[in-house]
């Protein structure tokens, strides 16, 4: 039977790693569903998650970086940005930060390049 008395949330670094180096055998041998290994592997994970989201807080990004991240990722060129959002002068000032993306423009680019629309909302905190 498994023992859920031992896991408690990670305190620090050492503890931390220790949990890291526990998992990483999981990610090469993935566990059985269902099973002991299975469970114990879950719970690692999801105090890793937890104490890597206390302490590597990992800040968003603006919504020109998530353009420009998807950008890049696809290869997509200025002109791509132009045929999305219709004007060469208004990509150039969107790239360069001298403007934010409107409510038209975030609607165009969330549905022709599948970006989730919150990320390309700023100021908005989790």
């Amino acid at each position: 039977m498994l023992n859920l008395k031992a896991f408690r949330t990670l305190r620090n670094d050492d503890e931390y790693n220790a949990a890291l180096k526990e998992v990483r055998p999981y990610f090469e041998n993935e566990p059985e569903e269902g099973s002991d290994d299975a469970a114990h592997f879950d719970a690692l994970v999801m105090l890793i998650e937890q104490y890597e989201a206390k302490h590597y807080v990992i800040p968003a990004a603006s919504p020109i970086e998530v353009v420009k991240s998807v950008m890049e990722a696809n290869n997509y060129s200025r002109a791509d940005l132009v045929a999305v959002i219709g004007s060469k002068a208004r990509a150039a000032d969107l790239l360069n930060g001298k403007r934010e993306m409107n409510l038209d423009q975030i609607r165009k680019l969330s549905r022709e390049w599948n970006i989730p629309a919150g990320s390309l909302i700023g100021g908005i905190s989790a």
